[in-house]
């Protein structure tokens, strides 16, 4: 499929909750085995007898169904599950196979679609802005709820405006945030909705990675930004001139302190309870 054709099918009429496939039901989350049809690209022959788990099922304007699916073994696969290109799939019902559900850890191979973005972002050579990339990477290794989904965007600004235009119920940016307090001060900050949705820059530079920037960005591209929260902390150098690895002693201190800070506003997202 190509790039004409997948965005024809993005602007779709709606998405199915299921298909038939053989006489089995199938719907999103499920894992399946994928069989391209004969004769197609190099992709085909690389993605032939993959497993893949079931993104959406979706219906273009002719009727026609389109099963999109992110491949298990991705490295990238939380991208796909963002509906970024070149991380999701598109077959017809023909050219999926259902598989046992039931078979190994179900728990860790159902797709949950994320109700809530943890983007952790800054530039690692530049000292203190680093923060938020440490902080993700930390709440990687913790139990967290299918429902969060935790990614490192470093300075891709474009790819998390992309990424908020998957309707997420909440989205918590982890970054470093100079408010005039004492170094290594954490703090939560829900931002002004009139200052996100303003008039954006005339220029945005895709790899820019100032929060504001970013959000009045994914707000132009029509994407339904709901409640956005930002863990900051207070830093101490953002690098100088000339650019340096590592964060300063403060706010090393700090990035604990944020990890639980931010497992405890998933939890309360997640209950429904007041931030």
């Amino acid at each position: 499929m190509n790039e004409w054709e997948w965005n024809l099918l993005e602007d779709k009429t709606g998405n199915l909750d299921r298909v038939e496939i053989d006489g089995i039901p199938v719907k999103v989350g499920d894992r399946v085995r994928l069989h391209p049809n004969e004769g197609g690209d190099i992709l085909d022959i690389a993605l032939r007898g993959q497993v893949a788990i079931i993104e959406s099922i979706e219906e273009d304007y002719e009727g026609a169904q389109h099963i999109c699916v992110v491949i298990e073994d991705d490295p990238g696969r939380d991208l796909g599950m963002m509906r970024q290109p070149g991380h999701r799939f598109f077959f017809t019902p023909a050219e999926v196979e259902p598989i046992s559900q039931t078979s190994g850890d179900e728990t860790s191979t159902k797709a949950v679609k994320p109700k809530i973005l943890v983007a952790g972002i800054g530039n690692i050579f530049l000292g203190d802005d680093a923060f938020g990339v440490e902080v993700v990477h930390r709440l990687m290794s913790r139990s967290l709820p299918a429902e969060a989904r935790v990614v490192d965007f470093g300075i891709r600004g474009l790819d998390l405006a992309y990424a908020l235009q998957d309707n997420y119920e909440t989205t918590i940016l982890i970054d470093a945030f100079p408010n005039g307090q004492t170094p290594g001060t954490v703090s939560v900050v829900e931002p002004d909705t009139n200052e996100i949705t303003a008039e954006p820059d005339s220029l945005i530079e895709a790899h820019s990675m100032h929060p504001l920037h970013v959000l009045r960005m994914a707000a132009a591209m029509n994407g339904s930004l709901n409640r956005v929260l930002l863990v900051g902390c207070e830093p101490e150098s953002l690098g100088r001139d000339e650019g340096y690895m590592g964060l300063s002693k403060s706010v090393e201190a700090a990035v604990e302190e944020a990890v639980s800070a931010t497992e405890a506003l998933i939890r309360r997202v997640l209950d429904g309870d007041a931030i």
